[in-house]
């Protein structure tokens, strides 16, 4: 069993080859043995206003008013904003803010803390 293929992604042992690839049974995960592992970066990039690249846990501080549905304020220019958790789409930061609740922004409007 020393030449029995692992899987990379959960190293289980239960893999099998299919067709020049193999393939975990566990998490389906399918690989090119022997080859070099080349990690691509499929990760979303997501920048602030001033370029800085944002990440899950980053601060970030609120550049202008921004108007709020339902709510009778504003979010006000300046306001620190903490653990924000980023995501696809039209507004790509999700976050919890003091005040206004659990919210989604666009990165647009804030630069990083």
């Amino acid at each position: 069993m020393s030449d029995q293929i692992l899987c990379p992604k959960c190293n289980s042992e239960f893999t099998y080859a299919d067709q020049d690839k193999m393939v975990c049974s566990q998490c389906f995960n399918e690989w090119v043995p022997n080859d070099e592992i080349v990690e691509t970066d499929n990760a979303l990039k997501i920048l602030d206003s001033n370029g800085n690249e944002l990440k899950d846990g980053d601060s970030v501080i609120v550049i202008k008013d921004l108007p709020v549905k339902g709510a009778p304020k504003p979010l006000k220019a300046g306001t620190k904003v903490k653990n924000i958790r980023l995501t696809d789409g039209d507004h790509n930061i999700s976050c919890k803010i003091d005040g206004f609740g659990a919210m989604n922004l666009k990165s647009e409007f804030v630069k990083k803390a």
